[in-house]
């Protein structure tokens, strides 16, 4: 009887692993489309998974009408009017997280492109922020928060001024991004007055048992997990492999200087890149409020390290990697969740990630995004 327990539990945790990884990996996505053209890691992009399960609740509240709770019973729907819903919860996420990215591209990373390897400027450049912020708040949290945001403009800045020639420091784009996700989850906090508060969703789906394998359940809402997260995917791949914009996504991972010289719109195809990262943390958010019926203003930072950390060890840079480490990261989170406890699910992501740049830093597909292919 213990054997068969066991035995069963492996396999639901290897269900449920999946269907959370594949989470995951549409939110890594984001990282690795940016990092493979820009060679930088949006840190912002948590938020703007955040914002796509508002862009879900929203739309199932204010578009479709529909209440947390209808007569005391959860709002199910079904059939035509189940799919319409799906497909425009969908369709609104992944616009809102697509408007937010491109919104971040064209105020926070255009005007700091170009980095270079000036650290002084960096220095000065948050310093002045820091003492800056002192003028408007006495809240340490705030003022590095604002200092961060700033950081990377005032380096411009500085360089422009006292180092003719030169370009602003790498460190600026990643300090910036920061406070720029700080900021994003700051102002979700204070609107929604509690970060920590857990929004419901409305919960149209009944979450039926389709089939039994080996034992587990496996759930209409992991089936609709699985089948979008890789046809969102397989699309993407399709995009950046067969189309002409995906050639000129390609060619700028590859050389940008280069590209810019045969006529590739760099600027283009950078915007372009962080829309389609964003939309594809749209579809994360409609899968993880499918399965979890929950967000709140802070849900995109545990989330975006793990899902940072899938980009990572798939390979970042690499778009079937993203997959990969996706799915990787959800199983071993559930198969050690099991083994020593849930309260270190969380740390998992954190050993893995650690494992995997003390030992192989260029992921299990270390191939980059300029050299993709299906």
């Amino acid at each position: 009887m213990r054997d068969w327990l066991i035995y069963r539990t492996f396999w639901d945790l290897t269900v449920s692993g999946v269907a959370l990884g594949l989470i995951y990996a549409l939110i890594a996505l984001g990282y690795t489309m940016v990092y493979g053209v820009l060679r930088l890691i949006n840190f912002a992009h948590s938020e703007i998974f955040m914002v796509g399960t508002f862009g879900v609740l929203i739309s199932l509240t204010q578009v479709f009408g529909i209440n947390l709770f209808e007569d005391g019973e959860y709002p199910y729907r079904s059939g035509i009017a189940l799919v319409m819903i799906l497909i425009g919860s969908t369709v609104a996420a992944m616009v809102v997280s697509g408007a937010g990215a491109v919104v971040l591209e064209r105020t926070a990373y255009r005007p700091l492109r170009g980095a270079g390897d000036t650290f002084g400027a960096v220095v000065l450049a948050f310093l002045t922020g820091l003492i800056a912020s002192f003028l408007f708040t006495d809240s340490m949290m705030t003022n590095l928060m604002i200092a961060a945001v700033i950081t990377g403009p005032l380096a411009v800045v500085y360089v422009r001024i006292f180092r003719k020639g030169r370009q602003a420091p790498r460190l600026a784009f990643l300090i910036s991004a920061i406070g720029a996700s700080m900021a994003m989850a700051e102002a979700g906090a204070t609107w929604g007055r509690d970060e920590r508060v857990m929004y419901k969703t409305p919960r149209v789906l009944e979450k039926k048992v389709l089939l039994n394998f080996y034992g587990a359940d496996v759930r209409i809402d992991y089936v609709i997990v699985a089948f979008g997260a890789i046809l969102m995917m397989t699309a993407l791949l399709l995009f950046v492999n067969r189309t002409r914009l995906g050639r000129g996504i390609r060619a700028v991972a590859q050389d940008a200087e280069t590209a810019r010289i045969l006529g590739v719109n760099v600027n283009s195809v950078i915007l372009v890149t962080f829309l389609l990262g964003g939309a594809m943390a749209g579809g994360a958010a409609m899968m993880f409020t499918l399965v979890y019926d929950q967000t709140r203003f802070n849900i995109g930072f545990l989330l975006g390290v793990k899902s940072f950390t899938a980009a990572v060890l798939g390979g970042i840079g690499n778009i079937k990697g993203a997959l990969l480490g996706g799915i990787v990261l959800g199983l071993a989170e559930n198969y050690g969740s099991a083994i020593f406890g849930g309260q270190w699910k969380d740390v998992i992501a954190f050993i893995v990630l650690l494992v995997v740049l003390m030992f192989r830093p260029t992921g299990i597909l270390g191939e980059s995004l300029g050299k993709a292919r299906v």
